[in-house]
């Protein structure tokens, strides 16, 4: 891990600023459409709610060549957001935008966020909030909502408490809030959220770690902030911010990459932590700052048939890599549910009169559930099938990356069942669907234990 990525010239730009008390900072790619509102709101949350501290905002950009970073510099001067508020702060709000250095030649999310991190104890900060990009439900109250337990409170970091959709945040619902939950203890419901608040003691925590890889500097950055707090000892909560509205993406489509970059850090930590969660039972609730609201969030439409083909399709070309991961008796189940996808999935495509190709069919969510209701992938199969995945990442002999892709036709095979089951309830009943795996997870952690403890590792 280098000692520092800031170039000379951001490093100026620090010199400059000197210090600050609050910062915000904004990872972007190409999010020239949307940042503008993001900045809008958050030096509007810094004037309004901490008129005494001395603020800075920063965007750490990839480099956008749609001008991302100059609409975060051109977006309305924060007299104009004073204005608004009709109040006046008692120190100017700095604005700097950047293009981030990659980290070992790797750029993503997590080499912005180093940046950030740096910039953030450069400046010596009380607290840090970082928030997406793409946001379109982001307000003012959210900067206080994610600093304020670091500032009030002594907390240290403040994971969000989103109202989502039922079938967003597939990736959390199904490995990262299970997983999290069942080895650390701690249920904090949306530990890869994108939006976030840290301490600067944690900040400087976080840069004193040495176990930085190219999945952190990329999607795998948040799982590994929410696992670093809980390791290193510090005191964690969440906070209420509402719906997040931003750019959701079809699991079947759009998040492999994702999966892949946080199952691998979920996985390496999980090895690395051995210690730490082996002697930990049940979990405990994290406390949980600001207001309950009550809100729909906007609805997500998901390709449950690509979902079951695609489960399907690995069952005909990954048995043996799924058989090396996997116990038999896993095995056994996952290729037993992988054929009767097939199946289903094929009834339903003649039902529905699509053709060989389900990634174009114009079908509902709803159309296509209710073609396949008979198939079901259920809690215990799929904690069984993590834990296995957490063993057999304990093996040196066994590269990570090849694990964790051959897990994805499985994940989308669990996805697909758990739109199928929630077809027809509301947000909330699906939560109770999630709470119910959770608990799930937390009930066969002993599976887990004792195949980690028989588990001879080749030295």
């Amino acid at each position: 891990m280098p000692q520092t990525v800031l170039t000379p010239t951001v490093r100026d730009q620090i010199a400059r600023l000197g210090s600050a008390d609050i910062m915000v900072g904004i990872p972007s790619f190409k999010n020239a459409a949307t940042i503008g509102y993001v900045v809008r709101a958050a030096q509007a949350g810094l004037v309004q709610y901490f008129p005494d501290l001395r603020p800075v905002v920063v965007n750490s950009d990839a480099g956008s060549p749609d001008g991302t970073g100059r609409v975060v510099i051109e977006t309305e001067p924060p007299d104009y957001i004073e204005q608004i508020l009709l109040t006046r702060p008692n120190h100017k709000l700095e604005r700097v935008s950047l293009t981030y250095p990659e980290i070992d030649g790797v750029g993503g999310k997590g080499a912005a966020l180093r940046t950030i991190f740096e910039i953030a104890a450069a400046l010596e900060v009380q607290a840090l909030v970082v928030v997406d990009s793409d946001l379109r439900s982001i307000v003012p109250e959210w900067i206080e909502l994610l600093s304020g337990p670091i500032l009030k409170g002594g907390y240290d970091f403040v994971a969000p408490l989103y109202a989502r959709y039922k079938y967003d945040g597939t990736i959390t619902n199904t490995v990262t809030y299970p997983l999290t939950r069942a080895l650390y203890g701690h249920r904090i419901r949306q530990p890869i959220g994108g939006d976030f608040g840290v301490s600067g003691d944690l900040v400087r925590h976080y840069l004193s770690l040495d176990d930085w890889t190219d999945d952190i500097s990329k999607f795998g950055i948040d799982i590994w902030m929410t696992t670093s707090a809980l390791t290193g000892g510090f005191a964690v909560c969440q906070t209420r911010l509402g719906a997040k509205i931003h750019d959701p993406k079809d699991p079947g489509s759009d998040l492999g990459p994702m999966f892949r970059q946080v199952v691998g850090t979920i996985l390496r930590l999980a090895v690395k932590n051995a210690e730490t969660w082996i002697p930990i039972k049940g979990s405990h609730s994290v406390p949980a700052y600001g207001f309950e609201r009550i809100i729909d969030p906007p609805p997500l439409e998901v390709n449950t048939l690509r979902l079951l083909s695609e489960f399907h399709a690995g069952s005909l070309t990954l048995v043996d890599k799924w058989s090396e991961m996997l116990s038999e008796a896993s095995l056994e189940t996952v290729m037993d549910l992988a054929a009767e996808a097939g199946r289903l999935g094929d009834s339903a495509q003649a039902k529905l009169g699509i053709g060989g190709d389900v990634a174009s069919t114009t079908a509902s969510t709803l159309e296509m559930a209710e073609a396949v209701t008979e198939f079901h992938f259920p809690d215990d199969a799929w904690a069984r099938v993590v834990y296995d995945l957490v063993v057999a990442a304990r093996n040196p002999t066994h590269p990570l990356e090849t694990l964790v892709a051959a897990l994805v036709p499985i994940y989308f095979g669990r996805v697909g069942s758990f739109v199928i089951e929630n077809r027809q309830v509301t947000t909330d009943q699906a939560e109770e669907r999630v709470e119910r795996q959770a608990r799930e997870f937390e009930l066969l952690k002993p599976y887990l234990v004792q195949r980690w403890n028989a588990v001879e590792v080749p030295a």
